[in-house]
């Protein structure tokens, strides 16, 4: 298997967990919180988009999907569009709120990109230093592989709290 069918494989699973964590959920479902200042699924599947989104656009040197196409303006959230989620206060978790079409169109998008800019890395790529703010200095391999657990996590997240919904 190549460094690219891996990654791909990865974040074929990242969008597979998210997209059924919010299938057929309401707005109202989606911006539940299972207890006071946990995290909703709405707010869950935003944040690992953003994510994925952000730090795969600077490493590939992209325009983020969310401001590239748009869906800034969709969702039209009451905070600065280079937000994504990290060090959110739970105020600000519980403004994110969208339905499950926009939330898996914008999901779509983003593993379009990262898979599209994915597919072309060779084992090479993976040892090229993208973050030297680290000690020791991160690697693409390191930084793709740092995201793709991040964004499993919070699918997984999401799908625990759509069963404590009963959904």
């Amino acid at each position: 298997m190549t460094p690219a069918a891996l990654l791909t494989e990865l974040f074929e699973r990242v969008l597979a967990s998210a997209e059924a964590a919010v299938d057929g959920l309401t707005e109202d479902q989606l911006a539940t919180r299972p207890a006071d200042g946990a995290n909703p699924i709405a707010w869950l599947v935003w944040h690992l988009a953003r994510v994925q989104d952000d730090h795969v656009a600077t490493v590939a040197g992209l325009e983020q999907v969310y401001t590239a196409q748009g869906y800034a303006e969709r969702f039209d959230l009451p905070f600065d569009v280079s937000a994504i989620g990290y060090g959110q206060s739970s105020e600000e978790v519980g403004r994110v709120r969208a339905d499950a079409a926009l939330l898996t169109e914008y999901l779509r998008a983003v593993h379009a990109q990262t898979t599209g800019w994915v597919a072309d890395l060779e084992a090479d790529d993976l040892d090229r230093v993208v973050d030297e703010d680290w000690d020791p200095p991160v690697t693409l391999g390191v930084r793709l592989a740092s995201v793709a657990n991040d964004d499993l996590q919070h699918a997984g997240q999401a799908a625990y709290v759509r069963g404590l919904l009963g959904a």
